[in-house]
């Protein structure tokens, strides 16, 4: 897949780009939704004889359109976002500058440029996708603005038991600590990247060492607590169980929850090695302890839980490379 970064205005001539069928959204996630859009695409394109694209946006336009929104919290990183849509099998990734400049598109420019100025024949999008200045296009003005220019394919909600899937369901399962129910609206279980680094290596002295994982700021993590995970290092992937928390137990001091991740099996150097951390299930809540020997004999009782549930579990991992 190739990839193609655009700031506006974009300086590419349509003459020299191949058709396509383009998926539009922002596709945080990459969920069950998300992929039936892109998969439509795909499938579309394939009927065409042309090629496949999906455009998104970087950062998310609550950054920009929101004063007091200075960060979002992501539920997949842009490396994610392009790993997850290339294994979908799409040709072509755009991925827009959005900022206050594209914001203030009218929404007859945004097709202009972004999908007749990129020698688009087809558009695929979820039926509440919306474009151009203040959201004022929609997937019923699409049509008008399109100038008979090329076709289009509305998606209409995907649900789950009932329930919309979407990127704001997911964010509530993964704050709620809801990690196992992720699965269900994902395809796959949540996931972050981050990097080992020196922590204050209490745990090895207690039978329990652990990889301090420095997480990517831009993720949304799951609240305070024990949970089942899977760590990839060096390609492998190994059972684990991590903390998410203060160390209340040593410390009232920390301004900034670590996540640490005992690797069951391993006890090798992995400092300053990029890992990526599936998240599975939440055990319990963090919670202080009377003393040293109170904490180990619940982390025995945690340990032989979760190595119990990792044993009793047919689940299929699925993750991005």
């Amino acid at each position: 897949m190739k990839t193609i970064y655009l700031t506006h205005p974009h300086t590419l001539n349509k003459d020299e780009l191949e058709p396509t069928v383009m998926a539009l959204g922002f596709f945080d996630g990459v969920h069950l939704g998300h992929q039936q859009v892109i998969k439509t695409a795909k499938e579309t394109a394939t009927k065409l004889g042309i090629k496949s694209a999906v455009m998104t946006f970087y950062p998310h336009p609550l950054v920009v359109l929101r004063k007091d929104k200075q960060q979002v919290e992501y539920l997949t990183s842009m490396r994610d976002k392009e790993s997850l849509i290339e294994e979908l099998g799409i040709d072509t990734l755009y991925v827009v500058k959005f900022d206050e400049f594209f914001a203030d598109l009218q929404p007859q420019q945004f097709v202009d440029e972004y999908i007749i100025g990129l020698h688009v024949k087809h558009v695929v999008a979820g039926f509440d996708y919306s474009y151009g200045r203040l959201g004022k296009g929609t997937m019923e003005t699409l049509p008008f603005h399109s100038r008979d220019q090329f076709d289009q394919t509305v998606i209409g909600k995907v649900e789950y038991e009932d329930e919309k899937i979407s990127s704001t369901r997911l964010r509530q399962l993964v704050q709620a600590g809801k990690v196992d129910k992720v699965p269900t609206i994902l395809s796959r279980h949540y996931a972050v990247r981050g990097v080992v680094v020196d922590g204050d290596k209490r745990g090895r002295t207690i039978g329990f060492p652990t990889a301090n994982v420095l997480v990517e700021d831009e993720y949304l993590m799951p609240p305070l607590g024990v949970y089942a995970v899977k760590i990839k290092i060096r390609d492998k992937w190994y059972d684990g169980m991590c903390n998410i928390g203060f160390k209340p137990t040593f410390r009232d001091d920390l301004k900034k929850a670590t996540v640490e991740v005992n690797v069951f099996d391993f006890n090798n150097d992995i400092y300053h090695e990029q890992v990526i951390v599936e998240w599975y299930t939440r055990i319990r809540s963090e919670k202080k302890f009377n003393g040293i020997h109170e904490l180990i004999a619940q982390l025995q009782e945690d340990k032989q839980q979760i190595q119990t549930y990792f044993q009793n579990s047919q689940e299929c991992t699925c993750f991005f490379s």
